[in-house]
């Protein structure tokens, strides 16, 4: 699943607030780290309200949308340019190993950024981006209890009155783009259109009534001509989702952070998935008696794992009841955290379950998560799960089912919440000092932050929480989903690979329903380098963990293992290989 977990600021800006810090008359990571986040943050004041900053050189940022202009998009570029300047002033031999991760986590995301707004130019090609800001920069603030209800919905209102504004900037910015993103880019428009006329409309208090009826009336009447440029307009001007090799190696190496390159991730992903599948086919002939008793196993390991597979995807909740059966599976979770001492569960109980906010369904077509923010963790998280709809055929509720079948659903709720996305961002919460986690919680990089959900719900799996064939099989293929993402990213950003192609690998070769694939491949022409991130971070955790456990030999513990990883927060998984092995005492 896809996570709204690394809120990265686009490369927009609001107008008339960014003033470049005078970083060079304080020289230290303290007040680099602090200023990097304030000023960032202030250039995406949708994302600094999910972020839970407000106020910035005296501005309201709840008020404001992000600004797409050119004169925003120099400001940043300057932004970006000046921060890898003073990474590179800074630096010294000397430094600890916390103040280099530091460094490098800025450096990192100046250079994606830049590459994003010099090369990749998403603001020229990307509808959903524009779409997805709007969406974020009403719908958090109507959600997160920052501030009494009244100033939330003036701030909305105040940002409502800002979307003509907003659109018409993104028509002219936008120049082509792929038939997939104009399409997504309606659906999640129409999102929006329901959130301002419905959702929002109706928690207006008398008072605010007027204004808010009078800026709704001019949104939506934006949003509206939005939509009809995008069918009318944008569609007539095509371009390939493809980032292609140069740009996706380049991009793949920020984002990942690991070292690796593409060609050595597909190697290893491709081997992983035989030898996964080798393992299944192995799970399913044992299985296979319970469900076949009477009929003689294939000889086709395929077949024979896709029938078992079939027989296990039948044993599934209905849509009425999906809800209530993730919280089950939560609370089943929590506890198995508990029984037996993974780690030390946070303190606060501050998730939420809820559906996922309509214009976001287009990437995140099953669920995802959402974490608190990063300067307001008491505000608490949500765990989303997207909705089954009226407009859906039987047979796509049925696909989806089967996909989140009795077992399925489990592994889901392990990822995204217990203890998966939730844990480790509420552990993020807490890393000191403040200045320092906030860095690294804004800038979480991508591996470790997925690859632990993976990591832990095998660890769950092997620590039998549902001890039963039916599950190990399920997380063989949750397993393969995995590795599929993987080359399923790099082989169509870069290699040709057809929607066919695609849909066969994940479909016959690693066993997803036909719901599953088919929203996982429009999400991967969503997207890019993001899919990887969880094989890599997967394969990344257990080394971390390898390495550690053979430093402190006898002396190791899990749980003592987990918490001072987590402590750590998100920050790439070859620097906390190296933070740990050098805090790793041996008495």
């Amino acid at each position: 699943m896809t996570h709204p977990i690394w809120k990265k600021c686009k490369c927009f800006l609001a107008s008339s607030v960014l003033t470049l810090p005078l970083v060079a008359a304080n020289p230290n990571i303290e007040l680099l780290d602090e200023s990097f986040v304030k000023e960032t943050l202030a250039l995406s004041p949708t994302s600094a309200t999910g972020q839970g900053y407000h106020q910035h050189n005296g501005i309201n940022l709840d008020e404001l949308l992000d600004d797409n202009s050119p004169a925003g998009r120099q400001k940043a570029d300057a932004l970006y340019r000046h921060y890898l300047n003073e990474v590179v002033r800074l630096t010294n031999a000397k430094d600890s190993i916390e103040d280099r991760t530091d460094l490098d986590i800025i450096r990192l995301q100046c250079e994606a950024q830049l590459l994003d707004l010099e090369h990749v130019q998403s603001y020229r090609h990307n509808p959903t981006t524009y779409v997805e800001m709007i969406g974020n920069g009403i719908y958090q603030p109507f959600v997160q209890n920052y501030a009494p209800e009244h100033t939330r919905l003036t701030q909305i209102t105040a940002r409502v009155e800002k979307i003509p504004a907003a659109l018409e900037a993104a028509k002219h910015n936008l120049v082509d783009a792929p038939a997939i993103w104009v399409s997504v880019a309606a659906a999640e428009n129409q999102g929006n259109i329901d959130l301002i006329d419905k959702d929002i409309r109706a928690k207006i208090p008398p008072d605010l009534k007027a204004r808010y009826d009078l800026a709704a009336a001019a949104a939506l009447s934006a949003l509206r001509s939005f939509e009809q440029f995008l069918r009318n307009d944008l569609s007539k001007h095509p371009s390939d989702w493809r980032l292609g090799a140069q740009r996706y190696s380049e991009k793949f190496k920020l984002t990942l952070a690991t070292g690796d390159t593409p060609d050595r991730v597909l190697h290893d992903a491709e081997t992983q998935l035989e030898r996964v599948r080798e393992d299944m086919g192995r799970q399913a002939q044992k299985l296979y008696p319970r469900y076949f008793s009477n009929q003689p196993p294939s000889a086709d390991s395929n077949t024979l794992i896709a029938r078992v597979m079939d027989k296990v995807a039948q044993q599934h909740t209905t849509p009425d009841r999906y809800f209530d059966d993730a919280k089950r599976d939560l609370a089943a979770a929590t506890q198995f955290v508990k029984a037996r001492n993974l780690l030390t569960l946070p303190s606060a109980d501050n998730l939420q379950v809820i559906p996922t906010p309509e214009f976001m369904r287009g990437i995140y077509g099953v669920g995802g998560f959402s974490p608190a923010p990063a300067l307001e963790p008491q505000l608490g998280a949500f765990f989303w799960i997207t909705p089954f709809t009226s407009d859906m055929t039987a047979g796509r509720v049925e696909s989806r089912l089967r996909e989140y079948n009795h077992w399925g659903l489990k592994l889901l709720t392990i990822h995204e919440a217990m203890p998966g996305h939730y844990v480790q961002f509420e552990y993020a919460s807490q890393v000191k000092p403040k200045w320092r986690g906030v860095l690294r919680a804004v800038n979480s990089n991508g591996p470790y932050v997925e690859g632990w959900a993976v990591y832990v719900t095998q660890l769950f799996v092997d620590g039998g929480f549902d001890d039963t064939p039916e599950m190990h099989l399920t997380w063989g293929k949750h397993l393969l989903r995995v590795i599929a993402n993987t080359i399923l990213d790099i082989r169509l950003q870069t290699m040709g690979m057809t929607d066919q192609q695609a849909l066969d690998l994940m479909i016959n070769q690693t066993f997803q329903e036909k719901e599953e694939a088919e929203k996982k491949l429009q999400r991967a022409k969503l997207s890019s380098c993001q899919l990887p991130t969880y094989f890599v971070g997967w394969r990344g955790w257990n080394q971390v963990r390898a390495a550690y456990e053979k430093k402190l030999g006898s002396k190791f513990r899990l749980p003592e293992f987990h918490q001072r990883a987590l402590d750590e927060g998100a920050i790439p998984l070859p620097i906390l290989k190296t933070v740990l092995e050098r805090s790793g005492d041996v008495d």
